[in-house]
């Protein structure tokens, strides 16, 4: 659970990031998860106009492409504040795409003009204290019924962090908020993908071979409003009857998983520590709390025993 002032560590998941963007007041996209780097994986999303990347930290990193210092024309903020990196992601993204469908709503095209002409410090205490996006990053809290004082990072710790990577101008750049500047990886024609699937695949290969711990989401056009205006296109051209009813079964697909996402948003944002907190009272009041407590005990150490005994 946040404080005031303080940023929640949020889940990586396109379901929460497509709610963030929407809450944000960003209409005309969402998020869509990667599970390959293979070229039909992208092909299939396009237009992508974003990708967020989160992998485990290990301290400062020598850059493949080149920083840049000073004033660029990419939007870039530095990261001032622990856990906002997910946010500070997805806004990367949103205030460098150059399409006029994309409307990015009050809530970010104020914060746009008002930070312009600020350097990426600035921006970044600026993303930090906005009171709307702070609130709508912080309603994916994670209930607890104690506060923890947070303590420094071990060198041991799982550090994670998000980054996003942007085509800007006919470049591409990867935008983290922990560099002192955006990183400008070249040109890229018509393809920016390419680019940044072959960097990403340099710093997996790199990656220590037991380490697994990547996502890549893409930032990508409103599948449903895509497919509406398909339809809408052809809707009552008799001769288009089997599209019309396979862009139906996609808006079918989206709408259900839409659903689930909505369902699961709601079980994330949920306080079930009451309902625990009964359910363990009651289990106490009838004298069943400690048995089922030891029988617990002794199933996790007799599968400890079993999984020793297979090594």
């Amino acid at each position: 659970m946040a404080v005031n002032g303080q940023w929640c560590l949020i889940e990586s998941d396109p379901g929460v990031f497509s709610e963030l963007i929407r809450e944000f007041g960003c209409k005309g996209l969402q998020v869509e998860e990667l599970w390959s780097l293979d070229e039909d994986a992208f092909c299939q999303l396009k237009p992508i106009y974003g990708l967020i990347f989160l992998f485990k930290w290990k301290g400062v990193t020598e850059s493949e492409g080149k920083v840049l210092f000073g004033d660029t024309e990419v939007f870039f903020a530095k990261q001032v504040i622990n856990n906002a990196c997910a946010t500070q992601a997805i806004i990367s993204v949103l205030l460098n795409i150059e399409n006029s469908e994309i409307h990015l709503g009050e809530t970010l095209s104020q914060f746009k003009e008002f930070t312009k002409s600020f350097d990426p410090t600035l921006k970044g205490m600026s993303l930090t204290n906005a009171d709307k996006l702070r609130e709508v990053h912080n309603s994916f809290a994670r209930q607890c019924m104690f506060e923890f004082e947070s303590k420094p990072v071990e060198k041991e710790d799982d550090v994670y962090h998000f980054i996003a990577f942007v085509p800007h101008k006919g470049r591409v750049y990867e935008l983290d908020g922990l560099k002192p500047g955006p990183i400008d990886h070249g040109t890229c024609g018509d393809d920016w993908v390419a680019v940044i699937r072959s960097v990403l695949q340099k710093r997996i290969d790199s990656a220590s071979s037991s380490e697994i711990t990547f996502n890549l989401m893409a930032v990508v056009a409103d599948k449903k409003e895509v497919l509406e205006k398909q339809l809408k296109s052809i809707e009552g051209d008799a001769s288009k009857a089997v599209e019309v009813a396979e862009i139906k079964a996609k808006i079918a697909l989206e709408d259900e998983k839409r659903e689930n996402y909505k369902i699961e948003n709601i079980r994330r944002k949920h306080n079930y520590i009451p309902l625990i907190m009964e359910m363990l009272k009651i289990l106490s009041e009838k004298g069943m709390l400690l048995p089922l407590t030891m029988k617990a005990k002794e199933k996790v150490e007799g599968t400890s025993k079993k999984d020793i005994q297979k090594i």
